[in-house]
């Protein structure tokens, strides 16, 4: 099953159980037909009571337990392998992994484009899967900067960051703005 028939799933289940839980409570305070008849039969009636006030804490233990294993079960099933979230993991040679938070990679791009001539500020975006992640970049530029030699600047930091990672872009997006005189 793919990522999204999961989720389609999950959500599906999701809103029954709301559904049955809305449905018992209206029925409870009396909002619908038939509020008088017990929901429950008698015998767990009076096991109910017998418990108390156990009984009570240990439904609720049990839904707190419900609800930590429902948050695991949805960042697990929001997760998706080989995407950038926050760090990048390539396996190595041997048997464990690297593992270089994103922010990392993108801020040595960034200073690493600065040093292009007349280059003012720049901002990388990585997405996509680790194999070949889809980078986004900006650069301003001063106005009087050298295009040609700032464009051959970010050419070479973007092919010396795809070795560093030992991966190629698949997708490549540069922007370069000229900032305004006197800004």
């Amino acid at each position: 099953m793919s990522n999204a028939a999961h989720r389609l799933l999950w959500t599906v289940l999701a809103l029954l159980l709301v559904a049955v839980g809305g449905t018992a409570l209206a029925v409870g305070a009396g909002r619908l037909p038939g509020g008088d008849a017990p929901l429950l039969g008698a015998t767990t009636v009076t096991w109910w009571r017998a418990g108390a006030p156990w009984s009570a804490l240990a439904v609720a233990g049990g839904g707190v337990l419900l609800a930590l294993l429902g948050r695991q079960l949805l960042v697990a099933g929001l997760r998706v392998p080989g995407r950038l979230c926050g760090t990048l993991a390539q396996p190595g040679h041997g048997a464990g992994r690297t593992r270089v938070a994103s922010g990392v990679l993108t801020g040595a791009l960034e200073r690493d484009l600065l040093r292009a001539p007349g280059a003012r500020r720049a901002r990388v975006v990585l997405t996509g899967p680790a194999a070949r992640p889809d980078v986004w970049v900006e650069v301003r530029l001063d106005p009087c900067a050298d295009v040609a030699a700032a464009r051959d600047r970010v050419d070479a930091a973007v092919r010396r960051f795809a070795a560093t990672l030992g991966c190629r872009p698949a997708h490549l997006d540069v922007t370069a703005l000229l900032d305004e005189p006197g800004r």
